[in-house]
């Protein structure tokens, strides 16, 4: 879990990093690099906490 949850603030802050730099610099490539970042991210994490309601459940029946 402690793991977990390393992983994504760093993927969030490298996303955010890429976003200054679009900023810095104006270069497109940037703002992608930060919106297909913070997308995997996004669906790393809504599949993870899928997979902990999933054992929840499991345990309940």
């Amino acid at each position: 879990m402690l793991i977990f949850r390393l992983v994504v603030g760093l993927l969030l802050f490298a996303g955010i990093l890429c976003f200054a730099l679009y900023i810095g610099t104006r270069q497109p490539v940037w703002r992608h690099r930060g919106i297909v970042i913070i997308k995997w991210t996004v669906i790393a994490a809504l599949g993870f906490f899928a997979v902990l309601i999933l054992e929840r459940l499991a345990l309940m029946l």
